[in-house]
């Protein structure tokens, strides 16, 4: 990698790029491999691969402990967690969700023919604003699905208290927010139940995986019967289900991933650091910022990009990063609400969310994680400053270098 201090060694300006791999937004983080390797050994031997083996009994119960919940319910991935959660929990009808999410917040809705009706967002917390959800209701409603962007939790306090009101039941999408707190509490015991991605892109992973927490006893019964078919028994079902299971692999993964969370986290943190000391005094960025009052796990680099002060818009920044081989991404853009089917179903929705829209287009994020060092974080923000201190430079080479209408190449 080389941390660049001339304009013309810019990518977009024919330099080479200043890394020659690629940086991603997130690498897994691996934990100690050793004794990853040795539980995969212990599960080989003891040729008990999945239907809730050892490690996936260590693993809930290690996460419960951790959060401070009374169950946990591992699957095998945060998706199909969600779509047993929204199961369980019998929605139906209509579910308002924030359009500033993963798809998958919405398609785990749709997928069983619930209607995800798109609330807007509040820009200071990127968070589903509670005060539009109560614009949302109607008589077909049954519930809400708040979702902690970024692991900064949502309001739980006001999304409680309008479902308590509105006699509707409320889940939350936690996928970013492993290890993060709200007023002092860990999320995972707020609503009916939270739902947690270990994604391998996620800071603590299992390979691929999810789970559910709740302290409702009859909701984890239910859950734990229809992410195995329903079964109660070898040979009774009671319970329609499908396969949610985790397998021990990934539970193994997991258990190792817990034992180096706190060097995850001070990792994150240290990255976090630099790029808010760097990025500082550079026109038109400026990072979100984490409550240090509660726990985080700084897992994202969010950077938003203010275009008139910048003098390059966010989609351009990005370009110039991507030449880099620094691979910037835009979430969650351009919001569930634009993508098929719901843009379709729904071509008015837009009118709703303007928030939305105006967030999605000014928000990119950064390479961070156990994989990314203060040297590549140096590089990183020296791309930076170069462009938007030379950002009419950077305008005019990337306006050359677009192919004009008409006469796109062919691919090879």
């Amino acid at each position: 990698m080389k941390a660049k201090t001339d304009l013309q060694e810019l990518a977009v300006l024919g330099g080479l790029p200043a890394f020659s791999e690629p940086l991603h937004v997130g690498r897994p983080n691996i934990g100690n491999k050793e004794r990853l390797l040795q539980r995969i050994g212990d599960i080989i031997d003891r040729r008990w691969l999945t239907n809730a083996g050892p490690c996936v009994l260590e693993l809930e119960e290690n996460i419960a402990r951790f959060i401070g919940v009374k169950h946990c319910i591992a699957m095998c991935n945060g998706t199909v967690a969600l779509e047993i959660a929204i199961r369980a929990a019998e929605f139906t009808g209509e579910v308002i969700v924030p359009s500033y999410t993963f798809i998958a917040t919405a398609h785990a809705l749709q997928w069983q023919r619930v209607t995800p009706v798109f609330c807007d967002l509040d820009p200071a917390t990127h968070n589903i604003d509670p005060a539009m959800i109560e614009q949302m209701i109607t008589p077909r409603t049954t519930g809400v699905i708040g979702v902690h962007v970024w692991g900064r939790p949502c309001d739980i306090g006001a999304i409680d208290d309008i479902c308590r009101r509105r006699n509707l039941s409320v889940i939350y999408d936690a996928a970013h927010a492993f290890g993060c707190s709200y007023k002092g509490t860990m999320i995972g015991g707020f609503g009916l139940a939270e739902v947690f991605s270990f994604h391998a892109t996620k800071f603590f992973n299992t390979f691929e995986g999810g789970a559910v927490v709740t302290n409702n006893d009859s909701l984890a019964e239910k859950m734990r019967l229809m992410r195995n078919f329903g079964f109660a028994g070898p040979d009774d079902v009671i319970h329609v289900g499908t396969n949610g299971k985790m397998s021990e692999v990934s539970a193994a993964m997991g258990l190792t991933g817990l034992e180096s969370l706190e060097e995850f986290v001070a990792v994150n943190r240290r990255n976090y650091d630099a790029y808010l000391s760097q990025l500082r005094n550079v026109p038109g960025l400026s990072l979100i910022r984490f409550d240090d009052r509660e726990k985080c796990n700084y897992q994202y680099i969010v950077v938003e990009v203010d275009a008139e002060r910048a003098g390059l818009s966010r989609d351009e920044i990005v370009q110039v990063l991507q030449a880099e081989n620094i691979l910037a991404r835009k979430y969650f853009w351009p919001g569930c609400h634009s993508m098929e089917p719901y843009r379709s179903l729904f071509p008015h929705s837009h009118l709703m969310l303007p928030k939305c829209k105006a967030v999605a287009e000014l928000v990119f994020l950064a390479p961070t994680g156990t994989a990314v060092n203060l040297d590549a974080i140096n590089a990183v923000t020296c791309v930076l400053r170069l462009a938007i201190t030379h950002a009419r430079d950077i305008r005019r080479a990337l306006v050359n270098a677009r192919v004009p209408e008409g006469r796109a190449t062919e691919k090879c």
